[in-house]
């Protein structure tokens, strides 16, 4: 009420200033430049375009920071044999590249994953591109501090099945061949097998997997003719009224990637038509607070045009139903992120911002080595 009476109280006096005035010259036309500040005949000079986001200084991807080792290489390339070989799964069946393949961006080709014996898991594998840039969280929850307990996580549960108790068994069944007597020798000095030095390996090996030269990264640099005039449109969009970077933070893409201990949002992902207790509590399962139910890791979205399906259940078939299900701001429910909210974004827009996404694909990909 105050606020109204303020403002009709200035109308007021507006009027009356106005009627108390003299009648004061008005220019003629033609001879002086309008209020707006305008050009001769009083027209008002259009007003300049808001600045391009797309065409701001951007930011490519840092170097990964790693500790001084020797021998480093040498246990990457222990660990890249181990990534590919399934006979380090229980039964033979899988190896680590099952469920992150080329063809899916490093991803899972299956909504959910699925294990050793053919056994499905919970959720959908995620790509492994820069691994090694993830600050003390891994999975989608964020269970596992580092990259060696993943690994470990994933040897040991469905993925491989081995058991965590039979870890070191396994190790040492691999270690009595000679090539890996050899690439064990090579890595740590001596021929002991054991599951901390495969699991160490191999994450050593997974921090190579980077991708830190898209045309996004090209763009950034100054190389202005890596992305179409559409994808600098879509980056505007991503900047602007997508609303995007506040979790897909670039140059990573992800804001859990710059954040030690991870990120982790409810979009309402994976919840439609379920009750409370049947849906994936996701990083509450970890705390055990309510604050994070159904909250999942904020993902990196480089190769994400390679890697459907999406999300942690892979419930999203195509990149196009994905970015109209989070531009729209998700699904409803009683701990949904007040970031989610329907961005309003046209048709046209739509298809930059698709478009843009495509300026994050990875070049390269996980090779196969001969085995031991």
């Amino acid at each position: 009420m105050k606020l109204r009476v303020a403002f009709v109280g200035l109308a007021v006096g507006a009027s009356l200033a106005a009627a108390c005035k003299k009648k004061e010259a008005v220019p003629a036309a033609g001879t002086g430049t309008g209020a707006a500040g305008g050009t001769a005949g009083g027209t008002a000079a259009p007003p300049p375009p808001p600045p391009r986001p797309s065409q701001a200084t951007l930011q490519p991807m840092p170097a990964l920071e790693l500790p001084d080792d020797p021998k480093r290489d040498a246990k990457v390339a222990l660990g890249h044999a181990l990534f590919f070989d399934q006979r380090l799964s229980v039964d033979g069946s899988r190896k680590c590249y099952s469920c992150h393949m080329n063809e899916q961006g490093t991803g899972g080709k299956d909504p959910i994953a699925i294990g050793a014996g053919d056994k499905p898991l919970t959720r959908h594998s995620p790509v492994l591109w820069n691994a090694g840039y993830w600050k003390g969280a891994y999975y989608w929850d964020g269970r596992a501090k580092t990259l060696e307990d993943q690994v470990k996580g994933a040897w040991a549960g469905g993925n491989m099945g081995v058991g965590k108790d039979n870890l070191d068994a396994k190790a040492k069944e691999l270690g009595k061949l000679k090539g890996y007597q050899e690439l064990i020798a090579a890595a740590f000095g001596d021929k002991e097998a054991s599951a901390d030095r495969f699991a160490q390996a191999i994450a050593d090996y997974l921090r190579t997997v980077q991708c830190t030269d898209t045309a996004y990264d090209r763009f950034a640099k100054g190389d202005k003719s890596a992305l179409t005039e559409q994808q600098q449109r879509g980056l505007d969009v991503f900047f602007g009224k997508g609303g995007c970077t506040a979790c897909h933070t670039p140059p990573h893409f992800s804001i859990a990637m710059m954040t030690e201990g991870g990120a982790y949002f409810n979009a309402g992902v994976g919840i439609a038509g379920k009750p409370d207790d049947q849906v994936d509590k996701g990083r509450m399962a970890v705390t055990s607070s309510e604050a994070d139910w159904a909250a999942f890791k904020v993902p990196s979205l480089r190769d994400v045009s390679r890697s459907a399906p999406y999300f942690h259940d892979g419930s999203a078939a195509t990149l196009e139903e994905a970015v109209k299900f989070m531009a729209s701001g998700g699904l409803a429910n009683k701990n949904r992120s007040p970031l989610f909210s329907d961005k309003q974004l046209t048709p046209d827009e739509l298809a930059d911002l698709i478009a843009f996404l495509g300026g994050l694909d990875c070049p390269g990909g996980l090779t196969e080595p001969k085995l031991p």
